[in-house]
């Protein structure tokens, strides 16, 4: 498959960024990617090789910064897509408020500059932080229609900064958009196989288990998602005229909790998961827990949190079929961890 159109991939050497780059370049688009330094291109080819890409011809590289102007308007010239994947971190951004104002400031970056080089479409990956933390009526399914209330107690700087961001993102569109088109994808835990070393909180938490360094496992459901399937959500989601305007969730059918998860390590990788404690955490402890610390609160929010998630609107109007269940994601993540030197 050819395709002469040129799509811009915001922050080219990120777990998410990496995996579209690899299946746009694997369906014949021209790439172009945004890194803050461009001496981490080859980074960014090597993770692709490991993707099995050996030809990079219809890659390029722009440096670009979130945090800065420079370079957004040379960055969206020509390109008919973006995929603004790119969103700070806590380890880049420490600071709660920086990092707001960094995610906030940068969807507001992308989207001026995409309007102004006559993008047709921008896709943005959000969270599913940012609409599913606040619907706690299990008696309902959480879809697109919801919104995480940004003052929810046990929100992180991370999943505040993705909603407020989004949220600047539809009202800019109503605005200031012009003739852009919006689409949005609100990924719920990413897991599954890795391209490189990867530092986001999904692949920390497996991190944790496996390494011992959690003693007692909390009863906490999780919906997952494989990053494959996330990277396969966006491009539909580009390409897809009855995407604009939407939001999709991006979740695999079901969910699992972390005492299943630590069950399913030590049935199926029985050799990885050695420290992996199948010793439960009751939730009274987490619920005092979280009179004191930020981090039992935050999992004492997730503790309430509807896990009832709708994948459907996805699957009716892209046609996508999450093709991982959650067990197949947790798995690949172990494994690739163990590969790039995640877990001693």
């Amino acid at each position: 498959m050819q395709n002469s159109e040129l799509v811009l991939v915001t922050g080219g050497n990120g777990t998410v960024a990496i995996h579209c780059i690899l299946q746009l370049l694997q369906k014949g688009y021209r790439v172009r990617t945004t890194l803050r330094s461009v001496n981490k291109k080859n980074e960014v080819i090597d993770m692709l090789k490991t993707g099995g890409l050996s030809k990079f011809d219809n890659l390029s590289f722009i440096e670009a910064d979130l945090a800065k102007d420079t370079n957004w308007d040379a960055a969206s010239n020509g390109c008919k897509y973006i995929l603004h994947v790119a969103s700070p971190t806590h380890l880049e951004s420490p600071d709660e408020s920086e990092m707001i104002g960094a995610a906030v400031d940068g969807v507001l970056r992308v989207l001026k500059a995409a309007r102004d080089a006559q993008v047709k479409r921008v896709v943005l990956t959000s969270s599913f932080g940012a609409l599913g933390f606040s619907n706690k009526d299990r008696n309902t399914e959480t879809t697109e229609t919801y919104w995480t209330d940004p003052n929810e107690k046990g929100l992180s700087a991370y999943e505040r900064s993705k909603g407020l961001a989004e949220r600047a993102a539809w009202d800019f569109m109503k605005n200031q958009g012009g003739n852009l088109e919006l689409a949005v994808i609100n990924p719920v835990a990413i897991f599954g196989p890795l391209l490189g070393p990867a530092k986001s909180p999904s692949f920390g938490l497996l991190r944790r288990l496996v390494d011992g360094s959690m003693k007692a496992v909390p009863h906490i459901p999780l919906n997952g998602v494989d990053i494959s399937d996330v990277a396969d959500l966006h491009i539909r989601a580009m390409i897809t005229p009855e995407a604009a305007g939407q939001r999709f969730i991006a979740s695999a059918d079901g969910r699992i909790s972390l005492p299943e998860i630590a069950k399913l390590l030590k049935e199926k990788r029985p050799a990885l998961s050695a420290k992996v404690s199948l010793k439960t955490l009751p939730n009274w402890v987490i619920s005092i827990g979280a009179l004191f610390n930020p981090q039992a609160r935050h999992a004492k929010l997730f503790l309430g949190i509807n896990r009832r998630v709708s994948n459907k609107k996805a699957k009716q109007i892209l046609g996508w079929t999450p093709l991982s269940t959650n067990e197949e994601a947790i798995l690949a993540s172990v494994e690739s961890m163990i590969k790039f030197g995640m877990i001693p």
